[in-house]
């Protein structure tokens, strides 16, 4: 009876707890998962949404061509000038390297005279077409948080298609197209991301405004992700509690800005005129001097660290997940179902911490730990989403093979009511308490306890108090 009884009560904390926190209306950062907090019981952990810093995500990624052998340089050939096709005393030999142009250059410091660039081989093989797919992978899920550019030193190209892929390069899915001529290279009518809305942020389209020929001062080609961000946040981006609420509730809007691969597909170098001259194919070519993608690690804000190490980048995951994403509860931890972390209520978020499992205490002999009953459900802060663990309450009955286990630790099973942790073997209690973790009042065991002696009743506004009423519907509701 009272397992079925914790196991319903249980269940309904996890229902009650998502809605236990108003609304703010400020803005706050997600950079720190948790923080001391001071209570009338002293000290505890405060768990919040949490989220890695963006930075430049170029540092981390590998780059691969296709097809492998497009750069130029093996065999040494001439390339012109694209704005006079008989100035071509320029040179690129993969075997000099001052005259090499090989991928990484994408990906180097800017700011040195002359530039450094990648170039691929020149439409030598006209008419066959000249077509290249730069492939940038990062073994990991990130979130763009900002424009992606690419800086071309030739001409940008008349035909362009940037993709994405969200399951590390099996399958993708186009992001923009880019086109002198959308309608004769990809028919689509050309728009651009000012004729979005809220509604159709998520829209595909062509674009004829970064494909023009070569200009000394229109070398870029722009994916706009804060002009799509700011359909939710305003035009300065003011109001990102308006935006992260968006991708907070709607799916499809926050797997838009996430990515494992993105990949550049050169359909077609800048000719500069309506036909291509057949005498001068040297002026033909792609050259990339830098590419920008600034993003951070999707940790499923269970997490503000992401580290690389061997060549690959991980969350450092809190709320007690695992996994390269933190998208799973730890083991012994799966007392709910998992979930990210949530970006409301604004300013804090919500951790969605995964708690202790239960299924436990049905299977004794597989476990040496020691689970609550309802009276054991502490709330630390009556504005905390996620309950503190404590034991208190617990039968000799409920240990499985406590000579072995931890009665005691300092992470969860703290010894109750002043006492104190020996050896993680047993707690020493105080004079009026006695039980495993000195839960239980001497008294109790006499019979002697009366309903006058202010022991055995919980005191007003205390924490089995706020949890009794959070859960019987008195908490404020989350307002949506």
């Amino acid at each position: 009876m009272y397992l079925s009884r914790f196991l319903s009560i249980h269940a309904l904390w996890v229902t009650v707890s998502s809605v236990m926190q108003p609304y703010p209306l400020v803005w706050g950062h997600y950079d720190v998962c948790k923080t001391q907090i001071y209570t009338e019981e002293g000290k505890v952990w405060d768990y919040m949404a949490c989220q890695p810093e963006s930075t430049d995500m170029t540092k981390y990624l590998k780059v691969k061509l296709d097809p492998p052998d497009i750069t130029c340089g093996d065999p040494p050939e001439t390339f012109c000038a694209m704005g006079n096709p008989y100035m071509c005393n320029n040179e690129c030999d993969a075997s000099t390297p001052e005259l090499a142009h090989p991928p990484e250059l994408m990906f180097d410091f800017e700011g040195r005279h002359p530039s450094t660039f990648w170039q691929s081989a020149t439409w030598k093989e006209y008419p066959k077409p000249l077509q290249v797919n730069i492939t940038l992978s990062w073994s990991k899920t990130i979130e763009l948080t900002d424009n992606i550019v690419i800086t071309f030193e030739s001409g940008r190209p008349d035909q362009m298609i940037l993709e994405k892929s969200l399951d590390y390069g099996r399958t993708w899915q186009p992001y923009q197209y880019y086109a002198t001529d959308c309608l004769d290279a990809f028919h689509m009518d050309p728009k651009s991301v000012k004729d979005l809305s809220q509604h159709t942020v998520l829209e595909i389209i062509c674009t004829e405004e970064y494909s023009t020929g070569y200009m000394t001062n229109s070398k870029i080609i722009h994916f706009e992700i804060k002009d799509r961000f700011a359909f939710f946040a305003g035009p300065w981006l003011r109001n990102m509690a308006s935006l992260y609420g968006q991708l907070d509730t709607t799916k499809k809007l926050r797997d838009f800005f996430t990515v494992t691969d993105l990949r550049i597909r050169l359909l077609r170098p800048a000719v500069g005129e309506i036909f291509v001259d057949e005498l001068h194919l040297a002026r033909y070519f792609y050259a990339i001097s830098d590419i920008k993608v600034h993003g951070r690690c999707k940790c499923n804000l269970h997490a503000t660290v992401c580290v690389y190490d061997n060549s690959k980048l991980t969350c450092e995951c809190e709320h007690n997940t695992t996994g390269p994403d933190c998208g799973k509860c730890k083991k012994n931890y799966q007392g709910r179902p998992w979930s990210p972390g949530s970006y409301l209520p604004i300013p804090k978020g919500t951790a969605n911490t995964c708690i202790p499992s239960i299924s436990s205490i049905g299977n004794l002999p597989k476990f040496n730990r020691i689970w609550p009953n309802i009276s054991s459900l502490e709330v630390s802060n009556p504005k905390q989403v996620a309950p503190k663990l404590a034991l208190s309450t617990v039968s000799s009955v409920q240990v499985a093979n406590h000579k072995r286990a931890n009665v005691c630790d300092n992470e969860l099973l703290h010894c109750q009511n002043g006492g104190t942790c020996h050896n993680n073997v047993r707690c020493l209690c105080p004079a009026a308490y006695t039980g495993i973790l000195c839960e239980k009042l001497r008294c109790e065991e006499a019979g002697s306890c009366g309903s006058d002696s202010g022991q055995g009743a919980p005191p007003p506004g205390s924490p089995a108090l706020l949890l009794l009423a959070a859960l019987l519907g008195t908490a404020s509701p989350l307002l949506f």
